[in-house]
């Protein structure tokens, strides 16, 4: 659970909210709906065409992809506008895989061009990448999914001749916990040395920085990556995405996953979505100039509730992800892991989420969580809220 109070009111009496869903969906910053807003009156004109209005509209999507960039320390170049986190993950397995295709067939021995495309990544990744690689790439695809415990070596063990690309979420969205994505990506440079050298596959690495995002500072130098996800509406921005893509098109493949007008410099057709795109623009500049003072406030808010937790209920909870890493200080689980200075920690957790499991046999959560129907929380990952499917 993730999040804070917010006031409501009824018909009856007002009553005090709290919104404890946060990593599901955020409110609209202030300063967001007034870029919507503003952009939907003064840049209402087609971004491809060549008169005044096209040009408006230009301007405010290349100040959103300096502002989306900047906020992960990207060139500009390299982002493309989504339409969220789904498409972008979607984007990025096609890539490896069609790349990897026509690599082996670029080959002259016989043995690369049927070669199967090999896809590491790990048991607790959003939806959005393992349904693709349960049922797209299924037959096309080998793919090795891993625990998280032991993340950067078992990632190591695991790539093959065939392997194309490695995909691991920066932070979980329903445990809280971040990954060693840039310890992954510091040993992965230094194998892919040695594959150039023995004429295989660069292997692509890709993360989902949805959850992330907004909660700690995030540098594309420093998780030394080729494919990151960025999803707005996990950060007070709107429901729309964008895709960072290392060296786009020259250093790192990108190919369109469909097909249309020449947007997005061919790799994303479709007329923009202006309004959104200044949204998130401006969502990620806030981001940006205030990302330690969210995480401070996400932390200590975060901390206190589950103090509370624990004089409330004792030994009849647990907050999770936490003893497991540093026993003696577990508030220094929320300590992001960073690039070439990284300290080994074990489970890093995100600032603003706690997952609690509450000892009682025979209640459940979601039992739990209608007895408190000022509390809104979930027992799981939003997008599984209205199926069978269990955390696992």
């Amino acid at each position: 659970m993730s999040g804070s109070s917010s006031g409501s009111s009824t018909s009856s009496s007002p009553q005090k909210r709290v919104y404890l869903d946060f990593n599901a969906t955020t409110p609209l910053a202030p300063e967001v709906i007034q870029a919507v807003e503003q952009s939907m009156h003064e840049a209402w004109g087609n971004p491809s065409s060549d008169h005044e209005e096209g040009a408006r509209a230009r301007a405010v999507i290349n100040q959103a992809r300096d502002d989306v960039a900047r906020m992960i320390g990207a060139m500009p170049q390299d982002v493309l506008f989504m339409s969220g986190g789904t498409e972008a993950n979607n984007v990025v397995l096609h890539c490896a895989v069609t790349h990897f295709r026509k690599w082996c067939l670029s080959q002259d021995s016989p043995i690369y061009h049927h070669l199967r495309p090999h896809i590491i990544t790990t048991k607790v990744e959003h939806d959005a990448v393992k349904l693709p690689l349960t049922h797209r790439y299924a037959i096309e695809a080998d793919v090795t999914y891993l625990g998280v415990e032991n993340l950067p070596e078992a990632v190591l063990e695991s790539i093959r001749p065939s392997t194309c690309l490695i995909t691991v979420m920066l932070a979980n969205n329903e445990t809280g916990i971040m990954f060693s994505v840039a310890h992954i990506g510091r040993l992965l440079a230094e194998v892919n040395k040695k594959r150039e050298n023995e004429g295989l596959f660069k292997v692509l690495l890709h993360t989902d920085a949805a959850q992330a995002i907004g909660k700690v500072p995030v540098d594309v130098t420093d998780l030394n990556i080729d494919y990151l996800t960025i999803v707005g509406h996990k950060y007070y921005g709107p429901r729309i995405g964008a895709l960072y893509i290392r060296g786009l098109g020259h250093k790192t493949p990108v190919y369109p996953l469909f097909y249309g007008g020449g947007q997005e410099r061919g790799y994303r057709p479709g007329t923009e979505n202006t309004p959104m795109i200044a949204g998130l623009g401006r969502a990620s500049l806030l981001v940006h100039n205030n990302v330690q003072d969210y995480y401070t406030s996400m932390k200590k808010t975060r901390n206190y509730m589950e103090r509370q937790l624990k004089k409330v209920f004792g030994n009849q909870v647990k907050i999770n992800c936490v003893d497991p890493c540093i026993p003696m200080d577990p508030e220094a689980c929320s300590v992001p892991p960073r690039g070439p200075k990284q300290q080994h920690f074990i489970f890093p957790r995100l600032p603003n989420t706690s997952s609690v499991s509450f000892y009682y046999r025979q209640v459940s959560g979601p039992e739990i969580l209608r007895h408190c129907r000022l509390v809104q929380a979930s027992c799981g990952a939003a997008c599984h809220a209205h199926t069978e499917n269990q955390s696992k």
